[in-house]
């Protein structure tokens, strides 16, 4: 039986029950854990999750620091934490540019508003104990603050060729030796056409492509020449044209994808790279997140 990677689950309306469900199939089967991103309200799923399962390890990636006070979130996350019996594991994150647009939101620079943000947390009155809190992570800086006054990190989209330089920002790079949390989400689709799931996987990077700050961080990561090509086609509003612009290279760095063995090759590396919790996000090239799903079970019996 190969190690089991962590799941990313999100629940969306009209499906949230069977969402529980699969929850606890996630756990029935012995996966690393549950971690819920931000859209379909994630802080409430993993109440759910508490309250539905009893042993697997769960947690929010990520939950936006500017959509609710410091304080607020102390109370739920620290509820979940309790009533999970210690399971929980609160990731935050300062979001992206689009989104706070969206929302209405003004913020400040990002590492000073985490640095408030977590003092926030951990002075909030009668909050109980708190989960480990987990920062959302792309550059240097922000891994560097996570090291100093968080419990762990977490990527989205991560390159694996440069997650040990990333690594190495923090102050212990022994991660797994002193408990750190090291996540990364992994965009992941599982089929025997591999053009298919390359394609899947294009489309899911598009939209990220787009956002000045994974533009710099994937500059970092030595990808300098599609970010240009990207930025082009951008300035000229030539969208549909994002998706070739991944390289090979590049796609093969950043997710995972194709037959049942190319993935789980794909996931050890991940861990021999310093990611203790890959997080698998799963498509499909056959349908929607609960055929991913079944995919994903199949790879890993």
């Amino acid at each position: 039986m190969p190690q089991l990677p962590a799941l990313s689950l999100a629940a969306v309306p009209g499906r949230r029950q069977a969402t529980i469900e699969l929850a606890q199939e996630i756990e029935r089967r012995g996966f690393a854990g549950i971690y819920c991103p931000s859209f379909g309200d994630g802080l409430s799923l993993c109440l759910a999750i508490a309250m539905n399962t009893n042993e697997v390890r769960f947690g929010t990636s990520i939950a936006n620091i500017y959509t609710r006070h410091a304080s607020d979130y102390a109370q739920t996350a620290s509820w979940i934490h309790e009533a999970s019996g210690g399971r929980f594991v609160f990731g935050i994150g300062v979001s992206h540019g689009p989104v706070h647009g969206q929302l209405g939101i003004t913020v400040g620079k990002p590492l000073a508003d985490m640095r408030r943000f977590v003092e926030g947390l951990r002075a909030a009155p009668r909050a109980g104990e708190l989960p480990p809190i987990v920062l959302a992570t792309l550059r240097r800086r922000m891994v560097g603050l996570a090291g100093e006054i968080a419990d762990g990190v977490v990527w989205a989209n991560g390159a694996r060729s440069h997650m040990q330089t990333s690594l190495s920002y923090l102050p212990d790079t022994q991660a797994e030796s002193n408990g750190r949390f090291v996540g990364n989400m992994i965009p992941t689709c599982i089929s025997d056409d591999k053009d298919a799931a390359a394609a899947v996987m294009r489309r899911t990077l598009t939209g990220y492509i787009m956002l000045p700050n994974y533009q710099n961080y994937w500059i970092e990561a030595g990808y300098e020449e599609e970010m240009a090509a990207i930025r082009e086609a951008i300035s000229a509003g030539d969208h549909d044209r994002l998706p070739a612009l991944v390289s090979d290279r590049w796609l093969a760095d950043v997710t995972l994808f194709g037959s049942i063995t190319e993935v789980r090759e794909g996931l050890d590396a991940w861990y021999a790279a310093g990611v203790n919790t890959p997080i698998l996000v799963p498509s499909s090239t056959e349908g929607g997140q609960m055929r991913a799903f079944q995919e994903m079970f199949a790879a890993f019996e």
